[in-house]
């Protein structure tokens, strides 16, 4: 009989511009995973290159107006959240921040990674002044729908967000602090 070591525990931490390569695989992966088959093949490769690539979330975590912090299973990321300055069309408080991203890989879904990175983006926004937190949630994800919900983010209007030449109707949302 063998002794099969326990999983490696799930740490947090910053993450920092050495993780690039890794975040970057790790967001394609995930956005693939949840979304791939929504899109056609090029218009899917277009947004992974936007989003991910070189000039995308890696060039971010050197950006000063980006925090992003990390979920990793002994060295693997497995998830991540990245909060900065609101991006959307429209007028908004100056004091609001924008969640822009938030992924879990599928097999740490509902393991808790989600609420502690959900715990660090609301202790980081009210520690850089923000008083609300806006995101958009792709209208037919209702398992996000549902988590954002929890924390009392609530429904403000449609975004286009725009995949390669597709654009989906997204929702904007909104949480007061």
């Amino acid at each position: 009989m063998t002794d099969l070591a326990p999983p490696p525990a799930i740490t947090y931490r910053d993450a920092r511009t050495i993780d690039g390569p890794a975040l970057s695989a790790m967001a394609r992966r995930s956005f693939t995973e949840t979304f791939g088959t929504l899109y056609r093949q090029s218009d899917l490769a277009a947004f992974l290159d936007e989003a991910f690539g070189a000039n995308g979330l890696p060039s971010q975590l050197s950006d000063p107006d980006f925090a992003v912090r990390l979920a990793l299973e002994g060295d693997k990321i497995i998830g991540f959240v990245k909060m900065g300055p609101v991006t959307f069309p429209g007028e908004w408080r100056p004091d609001a921040i924008e969640l822009y991203q938030f992924y879990i890989l599928g097999p740490w879904q509902g393991q808790g990674v989600a609420q502690t990175l959900m715990d660090w983006a609301l202790e980081h926004s009210r520690a850089h002044g923000a008083k609300e937190i806006i995101l958009s949630v792709y209208v037919d994800n209702h398992r996000a729908h549902r988590f954002y919900e929890r924390y009392g983010f609530r429904d403000i209007g449609r975004y286009a967000f725009r995949v390669g030449e597709t654009v989906d109707d997204d929702n904007l949302m909104r949480l007061v602090l």
